[in-house]
């Protein structure tokens, strides 16, 4: 991470810059909607945030069993390093939570087993069992070998730059934004469309993420949906955790797509990832 960078510098920043275009007012509004993550890319040497990678062995503490669905074995996507990225965060999840395992059916890859497919058929479109984020403590955690029939990716380390995340167009978040009587009609309908467009030069705020791979922060859905969640209950609740871009060995979806995972906040500043989701957006 850049050690330039803090967030409460990055927020005034940030802060600053809504104000000369919205005024100060709707500025401390619109910024609240802000959520501090990480755009995750391929790391140079010693770039990486900690143990934070695409793909390779599982950390798990010593006799985890593996994350299965209805029998069958998830594969590892990716980890994350949070004591890493702790510092951005601020009291967003328990001191020493450590690394977070992301799992997933894999039907995509070539790798793929057939039989997963099998499994995936009797799913729903979004069923939490297809996946699982396994917490390890960094000091006792170690590399798993995944069992039979599980996809085994290639490592790539990742960077992490840290950065503030708004709604994607269609977040139900933006209906929580009061825009007062600043603005028109026209954008109090459509705020996740409008809002950024008063601001030029939106692209280069300060704390701007730019990354199709992501930690924390807010998932962006380019299909134009808003985040799913079980039992339709209410995605200002949850936080997002990953959202994972097609890699060179593993995708989703029949074109593509972008996995993500998220977790009811409550259930992230308590440490209970078994609570966490899989949120994907398939084209």
């Amino acid at each position: 991470m850049n050690a330039r960078m803090d967030p409460e510098t990055t927020l005034i920043a940030l802060r600053d810059f809504c104000a000369e275009r919205l005024g100060a007012e709707l500025a401390a509004r619109f910024v609240g909607l802000a959520r501090p993550g990480f755009a995750l890319t391929a790391a140079g040497p010693g770039e990486a945030a900690g143990h934070s990678r695409f793909g390779g062995r599982a950390l798990l503490p010593p006799g985890t069993p593996w994350p299965t669905c209805e029998g069958f074995p998830l594969s590892l996507l990716a980890v994350l390093d949070t004591d890493a990225l702790a510092p951005w965060l601020g009291d967003l999840l328990p001191a020493g939570t450590g690394l977070l395992n992301f799992f997933h059916l894999d039907v995509d890859s070539e790798q793929s087993d057939p039989a997963a497919r099998e499994v995936a058929r009797t799913l729903d479109y979004g069923d939490p069992r297809a996946s699982r984020v396994v917490a390890a403590p960094a000091a006792h955690a170690v590399e798993t070998a995944p069992p039979a029939r599980s996809s085994v990716f290639a490592a790539v380390e990742w960077a992490a730059s840290p950065g503030f995340a708004f709604p994607d167009t269609y977040d139900p978040a933006w209906d929580t934004l009061d825009l007062g009587p600043e603005v028109d009609d026209r954008v109090k309908g459509f705020p996740g469309l409008y809002v950024p467009g008063l601001l030029p030069g939106w692209e280069r705020r300060p704390g701007a993420l730019d990354s199709e791979n992501t930690a924390f922060g807010r998932p962006v859905f380019p299909t134009g949906s808003a985040p799913w969640t079980p039992g339709g209950e209410d995605p200002n609740l949850y936080h997002h955790l990953l959202q994972l871009s097609g890699q060179d060995e593993w995708h989703i979806g029949g074109d593509g797509g972008w996995m993500h995972w998220s977790i009811p906040t409550e259930a992230l500043r308590a440490g209970d990832f078994g609570r966490a989701v899989p949120t994907p957006d398939i084209w």
